[in-house]
This record gives structure tokens, C-alpha cells and sequence, in this order.
């Protein structure tokens, strides 16, 4: 059954490609799906963590969804959303940034939250990006050789930028064809969180889990981040909102949790 909901899904995703040009990855044992306002995304579950810190980077930076969208189009188009170490001339990274171009060095475009945030920055200085075609606002960031190539993804970024920043809540959800093992590097992942969402209070949880205090959509970012980095933190449960996502059955998506006899309210983002 949860094999047919994930093929529904990725057929509704197919839609998108009538109307613009979309880069879908074949589908595999792993994947995850971005479900936004109006098209479902289908992900290899290496572009759906470097989409989780783009979105988590930018909401750091109180940037708007539309920075975001922009974000993504331009890393489409770039590398595919993957930290490429290679590029045209010295380009590297997510957004094939020059080092001697003054973006950074090599190691630091390497790393897609400083990348990131680079990006965010050089698009906050242009003067009413919010208000300009999504090609014309990521060309004023790249100087790119054809600016309009941007465009192509405007409406796939658009999708992932409400899911990935929790406008649309449970909106993002992985799965993985290994079952994820050994113990989990739950202090580490809370570490890097901070890194790139900034502070996060912790909260109480439930030995052996973590739990960080965040609310609303951007409480829906950091699970989205959390789901699609369980693999490299081994990370087998996330908890939200009354919604709970598990890696036995990623494919399932977000699934109400069952209602306890005196279960409290539980405020932030738990994971274990």
C-alpha cells in the first residue's frame, strides 16, 4: 500500500513536467518527496539534504520563501542540487561559486551552509528581488552566462520552497533502502542543527531521543531536516506537531501519532 502512495505521488509529480522543465531522479529503493502547495517533488535523498539546509539556512537569515525558491532554481540549474567538487573553470559546490570570483575559498564552497548563506546574502542586496522574475533575481546573484536558464525551475523551486520551509506542514518525508543502523549520533546532529538554523533550545525528551524547541513552520523545516539527514545520524524516529515519521516505514510519509491515555502535549521537534 505504501508502495502505490509514493508511485501516486511521483505520477502527480510528472504533471509538473507538462507544463516546465523539472529535474526528476530516477526512482530507487531511497527517495524522498517534497509535497508542495500545488506539485508533489520527487528527490534522491542527497538533493533532499542539501534542500533541508538551503530552506534551514535561509530561515537563520529571516529570508522570505521567495528567496528560497530562488535558491533552489539557481542550485538546479547549477549542479542538479549536489555539491559537485568540480565546475566550469574553479566553480565548486551547490551553486558552482568561483573562489576567484570572491565567494570563498574552495573548502568553504564545498559546504553548502556557508555556501548558502552566501548566496542569501549577495540576494538580499538585490534591490526588489522579491518582486523580480525568479531568472532575472538568481542571474543578478551568478552573472551567469544565460540567466533565463534559471527560469526552467521557478515552479519546481517554487513547490519545494513551501515544503521545505513548513508552509505546507509534514510536507517532506524520505525513505531508505537500508534499514538505518547502529547507534545514533543524535548530540551531533543537534550540533550541526544550530550550525545551520542558529540557537534552538533543547527540551525535555524521552531517553534516548533529543528534542529542540521550535514551532510552526519552522518547526516543520527542522523535522524536514532531521527526516532527511536520518541516514547520516542514524536517526530512526522524528516527532512533530502530533505527526511522526519513522525509517521502518519512510515510505509511508507523516503519520498521526497514537493517542496516549496521559500523554502531555509535547512542544518542539523530538528525535531519536
Amino acid at each position: 500500500m505504501t508502495a502505490l502512495l509514493v508511485l501516486m505521488a511521483v505520477l502527480a509529480a510528472l504533471a509538473i513536467v507538462k507544463a516546465r522543465h523539472v529535474r526528476l531522479p530516477l526512482v530507487s529503493s531511497s527517495g524522498c518527496l517534497a509535497r508542495g502547495r500545488q506539485a508533489v517533488v520527487p528527490l534522491t535523498t542527497g538533493q533532499a539534504e542539501i534542500a533541508a539546509t538551503i530552506a534551514g539556512v535561509a530561515l537563520s537569515r529571516s529570508m522570505p520563501v521567495r528567496a528560497v525558491t530562488i535558491a533552489y532554481a539557481a542550485a538546479l540549474q547549477e549542479s542538479g542540487l549536489a555539491d559537485l567538487p568540480y565546475g566550469d573553470r574553479d566553480s565548486v559546490g551547490v551553486f558552482q561559486q568561483r573562489p576567484s570570483q570572491g565567494w570563498g575559498t574552495r573548502r568553504q564552497l564545498l559546504d553548502p551552509v556557508y555556501a548558502s548563506a552566501r548566496f542569501f546574502a549577495a540576494l538580499a542586496r538585490v534591490a526588489g528581488y522579491q518582486r523580480l522574475p525568479v531568472y532575472q533575481a538568481a542571474q543578478a546573484v551568478q552573472h551567469s552566462a544565460d540567466g533565463r536558464a534559471y527560469g526552467q525551475y521557478a515552479g519546481q523551486g517554487a513547490a519545494m520552497a513551501t515544503a521545505f520551509t513548513g508552509q505546507v506542514p509534514h510536507g517532506v518525508w524520505c525513505w531508505y533502502g537500508s534499514p538505518v543502523r547502529g547507534p545514533g549520533r543524535l548530540a551531533a546532529a543537534r550540533r550541526e542543527l544550530a550550525r545551520i538554523f542558529g540557537r534552538l533550545p533543547a527540551g525535555r525528551a524521552p531517553d534516548p531521543g533529543l528534542r529542540v524547541l521550535a514551532a510552526g513552520p519552522g518547526g516543520w523545516a527542522v523535522a524536514s531536516w532531521l527526516v532527511t539527514h536520518a541516514a547520516a545520524y542514524g536517526i530512526r524516529t522524528v516527532t512533530f506537531d502530533g505527526y511522526q515519521w519513522t525509517a521502518a516505514s519512510g515510505q509511508g510519509g507523516w503519520r498521526r501519532e497514537r493517542p496516549g491515555p496521559r500523554r502531555p502535549p509535547r512542544a518542539g521537534v523530538t528525535f531519536g
